[in-house]
């Protein structure tokens, strides 16, 4: 069962353990991150600092779990070479 912001309950209240996958955290966002995959060097340094594991490693590149991703920006941040921007939504 997957459950947008909306459904949670009240107070946060999270009926079980090791569900948060479940949520769509995504709906929270009002600016994403956009990778230029150009100018990524697969660091994976954004993969290590995203505190919501919104950042999928692939082969070459990194790419983002937009259904979980919060838009936080630490990512873009922490990029040394810049090759994430936030974009609004």
């Amino acid at each position: 069962m997957k459950l947008t912001w909306k459904e949670v309950p009240i107070g946060g209240v999270i009926p079980k353990g090791g569900v948060a996958f479940e949520y769509k955290s995504g709906d929270w966002r009002t600016f994403k991150p956009v990778i230029d995959i150009n100018k990524c060097v697969n660091c994976l340094i954004c993969w290590i600092y995203c505190p919501d594991a919104s950042i999928i490693r692939l082969e070459r590149h990194v790419d983002v779990d937009y259904y979980h991703c919060k838009g936080c920006g630490i990512c873009a941040e922490e990029c040394p070479v810049k090759a994430i921007t936030m974009r609004e939504e």
